[in-house]
């Protein structure tokens, strides 16, 4: 494989095959996520689902977010489109399914239909989130949780819908710490503050995330394939402005345990 760096973080993987993979390479993969975040594959243009929910598995036991729209065929895959849409759909950045005690470590997304225009990919470098915090607020969160609650999606009956993270959480892999958030609307409380003031911390811990200069950008080819670390990166699609159909499958995989 050959490794090249993206700015401001990310990393771009050439002479890799999406699709199953030999141990060591999941491993090396694994490691170049926990410490870049995201991970570019190009040039995927002969992939199909069979191959993504194989590479995917490389990773760990695949899980998949209730209430979201299953790839026909493929129940561990979901479809994240604008098609049929007389609105442009909505994002903000997040962490996908954090309101389970063990939330998905990888998520990855498949181009199948690429815009003629927009439709980016945007991510945030939450080890550097934490690294530019200030002293003061770094020693006012530690050992605080936060608590994310489910919003968007209808879980199933007895499905989890609640859980309490660190704020500042440590990766199980790098022993880097970052800034553990998600959307506001999932962000119901931060612990041992009244709500006004939790709620107002996260806004202002998100802003402070997504600063222009801690984004990458992904502009989607035909081909791509694009993996991230859900826990050192926020992100969200760039819908404005998007011009022709946009569709990607979407995989997660729960990852990290015996790695």
């Amino acid at each position: 494989m050959d490794v090249q760096p993206l700015s401001p973080f990310g990393v771009r993987v050439t002479d890799l095959q999406v699709g199953p993979l030999r141990q060591a390479v999941g491993d090396r993969l694994a490691q170049l996520l926990g410490t870049h975040g995201v991970l570019v594959v190009s040039g995927q243009h002969e992939v199909d689902d069979t191959a993504f929910v194989g590479f995917l598995a490389s990773f760990g036991e695949l899980t998949f977010t209730q209430g979201e729209t299953p790839v026909h065929g493929f129940p561990d895959l979901n479809v994240v489109s604008n098609v049929g849409r007389t609105t442009p759909p909505r994002s903000s950045f997040h962490v996908d399914t954090s309101y389970v005690r063990r939330p998905p470590a990888y998520t990855a997304l498949r181009a199948v239909q690429v815009p003629e225009q927009g439709g980016q990919t945007i991510f945030s470098d939450q080890y550097t989130a934490f690294d530019t915090l200030s002293p003061m607020l770094r020693e006012m969160l530690q050992d605080r949780t936060i608590r994310h609650v489910v919003t968007g999606v209808e879980p199933g009956p007895g499905e989890e819908r609640e859980a309490d993270h660190p704020v500042l959480r440590e990766h199980p892999l790098t022993g880097r710490t970052s800034l553990y958030l998600d959307a506001p609307g999932r962000c119901a409380s931060i612990s041992g503050l009244p709500q006004d003031e939790s709620d107002a911390l996260v806004a202002e811990l998100l802003a402070h995330s997504t600063r222009e200069d801690n984004l990458y950008r992904h502009a989607w080819s035909p081909g791509d394939v694009v993996m991230w670390d859900n826990g050192c990166v926020l992100h969200r699609a760039d819908h404005d402005g998007v011009v022709g159909d946009r569709v990607m499958h979407r995989g997660m995989s729960l990852g990290y345990a015996g790695r």
